[in-house]
């Protein structure tokens, strides 16, 4: 099984960057699209952008689109969220998935950002923007 390892976390103020990266152990069918999703404290976990990896399609939650960006390195199995422009809202541990299993016939629009569609997780990384 694929395992998924984060980093790249810490504190920023408003308006400052980061750069998260997720490694998967191997690259398989299983890693084929990675996402990235958030969950703050007492929030539902939410996705932020996914990636389908043979063809670099991205997805992105309205709240991410604009200031955030998916990108993937093939040879090193790595995938990694840019996000700009960061608020105190951003706050949150991030998490990478991957190992996703899609229902035939839906958009995959319609399905990224669903947390039962992903096998794999990553331990997280958590991420503060302070105002």
């Amino acid at each position: 099984q694929v395992q998924l390892v984060e980093s790249g976390g810490g504190s920023v103020q408003t308006g400052g960057s980061v750069r998260l990266s997720c490694v998967a152990s191997e690259y398989s069918y299983s890693s084929r699209c990675m996402a990235w999703f958030r969950q703050a404290p007492g929030k539902e976990r939410e996705g932020v952008g996914m990636i389908y990896i043979a063809s670099g399609r991205t997805y992105y939650a309205d709240s991410a689109k604009g200031r955030f960006a998916i990108s993937r390195d093939h040879a090193e199995n790595t995938v990694s969220l840019q996000m700009n422009s960061l608020k105190p809202e951003d706050t949150a541990m991030y998490y990478c998935a991957s190992d996703c299993l899609f229902p035939i016939g839906i958009p995959y629009a319609d399905l990224w950002n669903k947390t039962q569609y992903y096998n794999t997780w990553g331990q997280g990384t958590q991420v503060t923007v302070s105002s």
